[in-house]
């Protein structure tokens, strides 16, 4: 039954897209095939719903709170990759209300928030420049060739998305920052990468320069490295490999840290100061 409604939600999710799309644009498929297509969409949807109550009382049964029952069961309903990319964009928007709001995201009393993004603002600013000219341009073909209403408004709502996912992106830069506290080094990019390095399996750190980084997100070998503008400067050596866990859920294991800091020394500082046998 648990496949059965994973499969549902991949045949549910796009033919609703393209429903939707093809309405919105004009196009009215004939009366039948919306019927059929309407009874199978609620018939899959009446399967999710049941699969979903069965996992959330079987959770239940063993002891699980509500809450912990019914995450359980989303966990067994919804395919990693998914719940990451949708973790993806719930992050996003939170990053963008905390950035309205000048706070950041998990820096808790007395740690070093250690800001990454001043290298990749340029770039990000280039990035939704594009973004915008696109969306414009785009809007002036679809009324230059006489494009009917509702298509340009989707290909406006599509275009006007990807800007908020883009500002979302950039603001998750800014107000997840890398962390240096007490207890651990908390590793991020956005709300893409969070590694968590407890302290006491640091054996040294120390500042490199490192402008060749030829990929954003690597993890070979016991390496890990997190580059932001192709490079890196903080490397951190530890006691014994830690998981890590890539964008899309996949994990590794890692002994050697690397990743990028604005004020690399003052990171070092805090790591040094926080605990002075760090070299």
């Amino acid at each position: 039954m648990v496949r059965l409604a994973r499969a549902a939600l991949f045949i549910v999710v796009p033919a609703e897209s393209v429903a939707l799309i093809l309405l919105v644009s004009g196009v009215r498929p004939p009366e039948t095939v919306v019927d059929v297509a309407e009874a199978a969409v609620s018939a899959l949807l009446v399967v999710e719903a049941v699969v979903a109550v069965r996992l959330w009382r079987a959770h239940r049964r063993t002891g699980l709170s509500r809450r912990a029952a019914l995450r359980t069961a989303y966990e067994e309903l919804v395919p990693l990759k998914v719940r990451r990319i949708i973790g993806f964009d719930t992050k996003g928007m939170v990053s963008l209300a905390l950035f309205a709001a000048r706070r950041e995201h998990g820096v808790p009393d007395g740690a070093k928030a250690v800001s990454y993004h001043r290298e990749q603002n340029t770039l990000m600013l280039m990035f939704m420049f594009a973004m915008v000219v696109e969306a414009v341009a785009c809007e002036f073909l679809l009324r230059g060739v006489g494009a009917p209403a509702p298509l340009r408004n989707t290909v406006l709502a599509v275009d006007l998305y990807g800007i908020l996912i883009g500002l979302a992106v950039a603001a998750s830069g800014v107000t997840r920052p890398h962390v240096i506290s007490e207890d651990e080094v908390r590793v991020r990019w956005g709300g893409f990468v969070d590694l968590r390095i407890p302290r006491d399996l640091i054996i040294s750190a120390h500042r490199v320069r490192n402008f060749n980084e030829d990929k954003h997100f690597l993890l070979h070998d016991g390496t890990f490295a997190l580059a932001t503008g192709s490079q890196t400067n903080i490397v951190i050596q530890l006691s014994e490999p830690i998981p890590v866990t890539r964008p899309l859920g996949g994990q590794e294991r890692a002994r050697t840290i690397r990743f990028f800091a604005d004020e690399p020394d003052e990171a070092l500082h805090a790591l040094t100061a926080a605990r002075p046998e760090a070299r």
